[in-house]
């Protein structure tokens, strides 16, 4: 239970401690230290509930809290009776800066840089490693929706009994939603395997829902559920969503202090925020699986956030969407966002939306939810953006595109040669490219619309919106996607295809930047190249919206044309890079 007290101890931590005198950079790496110095001074005695008061005793009171109180075996003490640890200033200085994720004036709190280049939200992220830690526990419902909220004096909702393996018996969010995938053979798999697309139309609670949900999964409600019921509440700032899933720009990569959001009109859940809480949903699930004794909190973050949990290089952070994914359930999940907004209406004090508010309408709210972050955020491929790989400056004036856009180019980078497989190779590869594009080519950027790597992570190029410098004539009419890599004998990695053939043109086409019938196509069906190599080229032959009979007819010379037909088509400069 040691791990369980440090938990304690470092939640409570980030919610009272002062400012250090210095503070570490903004990095995963620095938390995972303030976990392992925990761990190595938390004597066994002083790693108990009783350091849950310094969570209990702080002074923010949201919605979240009461799942965090009610869910997480906590009550309350005083906290002048508890006797801090010693920690070091630049700990405290950390766990000051990332105390509570939030969101102000366009920069997001609470955040920090993942090796993998992602930005994750602490918080989260350890709600669900101290969830899992205390084996998921299941909480049974009233099936009273018209119960007034919790009254001084009345018991809380039931809680179901933990099994004695610490496992939750028959957790919805878990067994329910994959019965032949668990954690134990997420961390055995390849990530190149293919995991299906969030089956998000099949049975999703509908408006006249008839059977409410009996039971919350204290996993999800602490990670997903909550802050997803809570956010598309109606009335909310996301009715039309216009802010899910927000990405961000650090000040620095080496040390970053500063992120700030691209999209200031983002709701809490941010792409840092979402990323912690599924991080936290799958290492919670693992620990809650884990027989004892269970692995020290910095050494199992040190793997996922590295090479691979047990040396897999499948169960890591890269491939979180996927994981989650396969764990994960639209039906399910949605009754889970559900359930924990019944569980909050039952909460002291209760939300004010909550009021009042019928089944019908939360089981709406709780499918609406559900929907966007399947498919805008499980079923759509990670994109790092151009401040986050270290891009140089568009030179010159960005040419709009006038989408949506009716075709895909599919090239290979042919050089850079290997496949980049993590996130610094990969950044450094987008570098060179872009040098090379704008100094031996004299283009005004990178020409690529998107490049993508094998570390499961798709690299914006001239990206959605501006038209780029990859396909000959052709530049103004589609997408140009790269697979960094020789691909002329070899094929990519199946994630690699998976992201092109599958998650990134669904992802646009849902979206409204490409047309539903877009016609996918090989660099060289258009120009006179061996791009994308043979062995990808033959493998796009068998991909649904490959396009074969493709007739790229060149203009013919005024004494060809008669004096009827229109002049041909002049096309824009950078259609003609």
């Amino acid at each position: 239970m040691v791990a369980q007290g440090v938990l304690w101890i470092l939640l409570g931590l980030l919610l009272w401690s002062n400012p250090g005198t210095a503070s570490l950079p903004l990095l995963m790496k620095s938390v995972i230290q303030a976990l392992a110095e925990l761990e190595q001074k938390a004597p066994a005695a002083k790693a108990s509930h009783k350091a849950s008061a310094w969570l209990l005793s702080a002074p923010s009171s949201g919605p979240h809290n009461h799942l965090y109180h009610f869910l997480l075996e906590a009550w309350s003490l005083d906290a002048a009776e508890l006797d801090p640890y010693s920690l070091s200033p630049e700990l405290q200085g950390l766990t000051k800066e990332v105390a509570r994720h939030g969101v102000r004036d366009g920069q997001e709190y609470g955040v920090v840089l993942a090796p993998d280049g992602s930005t994750v939200a602490v918080e989260p992220l350890l709600a669900g490693l101290l969830a899992g830690l205390q084996g998921c526990r299941v909480v049974k419902l009233p099936l009273d929706s018209t119960a007034a909220p919790r009254e001084a004096g009345v018991t809380f909702p039931d809680i179901a009994a933990v099994a004695p393996d610490g496992r939750a018996p028959s957790s919805p969010g878990l067994t329910d939603a994959a019965p032949d995938v668990t954690t134990a053979n997420i961390g055995t798999s390849s990530p190149d395997a293919t995991i299906g697309s969030p089956d998000v139309q099949a049975s999703l609670p509908a408006a006249k829902a008839k059977s409410p949900p009996t039971m919350v999964d204290s996993l999800l409600a602490v990670t997903l559920a909550g802050n997803l019921g809570l956010t598309f509440l109606p009335g909310s700032q996301t009715q039309s969503h216009p802010g899910l899933g927000s990405e961000g720009c650090w000040d620095q990569l080496s040390a970053p202090q500063t992120f700030r959001l691209l999209d200031p009109r983002t709701s809490l859940l941010t792409m840092a925020f979402l990323n912690g809480a599924l991080d936290g949903f799958i290492l919670g699930d693992y620990l809650s699986r884990t027989p004892e004794p269970q692995p020290s909190l910095g050494h199992l973050l040190s793997q996922y956030y590295g090479a691979g949990v047990a040396g897999d290089p499948g169960f890591r952070s890269n491939f979180r969407r996927q994981n989650g994914a396969a764990l994960i359930s639209a039906p399910i999940l949605a009754q889970q966002v559900w359930g924990t907004l019944v569980l909050l209406q039952r909460l002291e004090p209760v939300h004010p939306q909550l009021q009042h508010m019928s089944q019908e309408h939360l089981a709406q709210v709780a499918t609406n939810a559900t929907k966007e972050f399947t498919e805008a955020f499980l079923g759509c491929p990670a994109i790092h953006p151009r401040c986050r790989w270290g891009a140089a400056p568009y030179r010159g004036r960005p040419t709009p595109l006038q989408l949506p856009l009716g075709f895909l180019y599919v090239h290979h980078t042919y050089v850079p040669a290997p496949p980049c497989t993590d996130f610094a190779r990969c950044a450094a590869n987008m570098r060179s490219m872009q040098r090379y594009h704008q100094d031996t080519q004299d283009w005004e950027d990178i020409g690529y619309s998107f490049v993508v790597g094998s570390d499961g992570y798709v690299y914006e190029g001239r990206g959605w919106y501006w038209v780029g410098a990859h396909t000959l004539g052709h530049n103004s009419r589609g997408f140009g996607v790269a697979i960094v890599g020789n691909y002329t004998a070899a094929l990519p990695t199946e994630a690699a295809l998976r992201t092109v053939r599958d998650t990134l043109p669904s992802c646009a086409v849902r979206a409204g930047l490409l047309r539903p019938d877009y016609s996918l196509l090989g660099h060289r069906q258009l120009v006179g190249t061996d791009c994308p190599g043979d062995a990808l080229f033959d493998q796009l032959r068998t991909w649904p919206h490959f396009t074969a009979n493709v007739k790229t007819r060149p203009a013919r010379s005024v004494s060809q044309r008669s004096s009827r037909e229109p002049s041909p088509l002049t096309l824009p400069v950078s259609d003609l890079q």
